[in-house]
């Protein structure tokens, strides 16, 4: 990664949250993780409205300047976000109330608002921009699921809403409690969301597109890196507590690899072909980077 960062991570806000994969120290397993008031109190310094952004000159740029095979592309992206942050809205209520702490409680609903708020953004960006035919955020959803990926559907709808439907009845479950944070906090934010604003994020900073979605899409990454700040801090926590939460983590590691590997391809990929700039094989190893650092700070060994 140390190759391939750009100057975003290395911006003071970015690497005020501590997460693991924007830090060097982390290649030695070296970071000085956030508590989790100060996490929140980060939440309350960072804070950001969708109603600030400008989308005027995006709409000019992606109804003239970006052609339309280009927009269909661009379309995988930006659904697998604003399905993503609607699903994780939903989801996040069982999770943050099966929380063993008080503390963590309170982050955790935090990053509810900041889900939230994510999918107020792009629905913000859809109906400015006039990048959709549908005129209301159910419409929009529902149009913009056409273009995910199967793979996505196993990770939110299979794997992660299983977890979270047993912590809804089994709050107590903190094994389980361990397995969907590995799996969204890791996985999903993590190696999938922060990989995929990172490339398109600077593939419309090198094509000068799209500068409204450019500085929302930079705050939406900096409050992921601090959710999955938090997701570190949690892991290292209970791996150090309890083998079996140990093991929990690097099962669930192992069981979503695949499905979380495929969503790196959208469904209309073909070998060779570039992704916003980068082949699917720097996509892979950028991604891959990020959870080797993240792992090594909660104390775990790459997952092979």
């Amino acid at each position: 990664m140390s190759e391939t960062v750009t100057h975003r991570t290395d911006r003071e806000d970015f690497q005020a949250t501590r997460d693991p994969a924007v830090m060097e120290s982390a290649d030695t397993g070296q970071v000085n993780l956030l508590t989790y008031q100060q996490l929140y109190k980060l939440w309350e310094r960072q804070q950001w409205a969708t109603q600030d952004i400008d989308f005027t000159q995006d709409r000019i740029d992606w109804h003239e300047r970006i052609p339309e095979d280009e927009r269909y592309q661009r379309m995988y992206g930006l659904s697998s976000f604003f399905i993503g942050e609607q699903r994780v809205t939903d989801e996040l209520g069982p999770i943050m109330r099966a929380a063993p702490q008080e503390e963590v409680r309170i982050f955790l609903s935090t990053q509810i608002a900041d889900e939230a708020r994510h999918v107020a953004f792009f629905n913000r960006f859809y109906e400015e921009v006039g990048v959709l035919e549908s005129d209301s955020l159910n419409a929009r959803l529902a149009e913009t699921s056409e273009h995910l990926s199967p793979n996505f559907h196993i990770l939110f709808d299979e794997m992660l809403h299983s977890r979270v439907d047993k912590l809804a009845r089994e709050p107590e479950d903190t094994e389980t409690l361990v397995e969907a944070i590995t799996l969204y906090h890791m996985v999903i934010e993590g190696m999938l969301a922060l990989t995929g604003q990172h490339f398109i994020i600077s593939y419309n900073e090198d094509q000068g597109t799209l500068p409204g979605f450019v500085e929302g899409f930079n705050n939406v990454a900096r409050d992921e890196h601090r959710h999955v700040a938090f997701g570190a801090r949690f892991l290292r926590e209970m791996a150090e507590s309890d083998e079996r939460y140990r093991e929990a983590i690097q099962r669930t590691l192992v069981e979503c690899g695949p499905a979380a590997d495929g969503v790196l391809a959208p469904p209309w990929y073909e070998q060779g072909m570039e992704l916003f700039g980068v082949t699917l094989e720097e996509t892979r190893e950028f991604a891959m980077k990020a959870l080797e650092r993240r792992l090594k700070v909660i104390g775990l060994a790459p997952v092979a």
